[in-house]
């Protein structure tokens, strides 16, 4: 359990977890960036575009942190009625993302290529990785900097939402929606 002296030092309170989680998401955005254009020093790019929404799914959670800067600054969207069932509540009827500005950590992440470091039977590291299938790149052949590398970002986020909610509770992203 975090005491309440480390939790008012970190500064994080629901009313301000929006600008800190602005700035984590500009930071997630930006080592993006780096991934895309070491992808393109190599000739190669993502077939992610605008109205791509086949890794947009229902019943996708997020942090309370994430929820608060939809709640926060999508006032305008959360006022009308989310997408039918079976896809993403935020997408528009051509497949675009409504709240792209605001969208969740994991929305900012899909479709690149990922690597993390996992353990194999005998408890020694492992690099793997994985990206969209209709990306389709060699995985093998990408340099690390090619890839977007997990783990640190999910504990920073953990830990800002623990901070600011003290837990880890995560929140449908449906269930934002008004009535």
């Amino acid at each position: 359990m975090i005491s309440d002296d480390y939790k008012r030092k970190a500064g994080l309170t629901p009313d301000t977890i929006s600008q800190t989680m602005l700035a984590f998401y500009q930071r997630i955005d930006n080592a993006s960036d780096g991934v895309l254009k070491a992808l393109a020093t190599r000739g190669l790019s993502l077939k992610c575009a605008k109205g791509c929404c086949s890794c947009c799914l229902d019943d996708l959670a997020v942090t309370r942190a994430e929820a608060q800067v939809i709640l926060e600054h999508c006032q305008d969207v959360l006022k009308t009625p989310p997408r039918k069932v079976g896809a993403c509540a935020f997408l528009d009827d051509e497949g675009a993302c409504r709240i792209y500005s605001f969208r969740p950590y994991i929305c900012r992440t899909h479709g690149l290529p990922l690597r993390w470091i996992d353990e194999d039977e005998n408890g020694d590291d492992i690099e793997e990785r994985d990206v969209c299938e209709l990306n389709a790149l060699d995985l093998v052949e990408l340099d690390p900097s090619q890839c977007f590398t997990l783990g640190v970002p999910e504990l920073q986020l953990a830990k800002m939402n623990e901070l600011t909610f003290g837990d880890n509770e995560r929140v449908l992203l449906r269930g934002l929606f008004k009535g």
